[in-house]
């Protein structure tokens, strides 16, 4: 199939337009990353150690019973309901529960910040402690695709299809219009012989 100049000048500029935010957050990111032991922050850690009451933790024990025998992973609502009222603590219930006749540990994770949770049976103590690591973080988690979701992961793998789109649909449209512009394949010469040479001479 033929493609017209001017249906490549359109795969261009719509996937240009599409792919600008990701490709700025992308490039800045890729900067801070870079430059990741250079970028001083303070992690923002919460901790919590409260007593549980014994009617929550009663049900918690008839939940490890179940949990054991079925080989559950799931979190216990009841103990999200009661963080969520009495602390403001919001724990997700995609979060991974391991539970065992002692214990629950519940760990969650998401772009920027972790946290995890353990409840001991024989105390009802529950120990509670999360990380924010600021913004930066955050965005550079974006980036590696870092505990975000399987959304986010086909989101980046759409997002670098449509880079690839403008990418080639640009490299046409260079190919058409170097009779008129000289210098088209010395620059583009430069852009694959530069990269090489670094890493033949630097990167070992």
């Amino acid at each position: 199939m033929q493609f017209s100049l001017g249906s490549v000048r359109q795969w261009h500029w719509i996937s240009a337009a599409f792919a600008l935010v990701g490709m700025l957050l992308f490039s800045i990111t890729g900067i801070t990353l870079n430059h990741a032991a250079d970028i001083k922050t303070t992690p923002d850690v919460q901790l919590l150690e409260v007593e549980l009451p014994t009617t929550l933790v009663s049900r918690l024990k008839k939940q490890a019973e179940q949990a054991i025998e079925s080989d559950q992973t799931s979190v216990p609502t009841a103990l999200i309901t009661w963080l969520s009222q009495v602390h403001s603590i919001q724990v997700s219930s995609a979060a991974k529960a391991e539970w065992n006749e002692d214990e629950l540990y519940i760990v969650q994770a998401g772009p920027g910040f972790d946290a995890w949770l353990a409840v001991d049976f024989y105390s009802n103590q529950l120990t509670y402690e999360s990380t924010n690591r600021g913004w930066i973080a955050y965005f550079n988690d974006l980036h590696k695709g870092r505990d975000t979701g399987v959304v986010w992961g086909w989101f980046i793998d759409f997002f670098a299809v449509i880079c690839v789109i403008f990418c080639l649909s640009g490299l046409i449209l260079l190919c058409r219009q170097a009779n008129h512009r000289w210098m088209t394949w010395p620059i583009t010469l430069l852009g694959v012989v530069a990269p090489a040479i670094l890493l033949l001479a630097f990167v070992h």
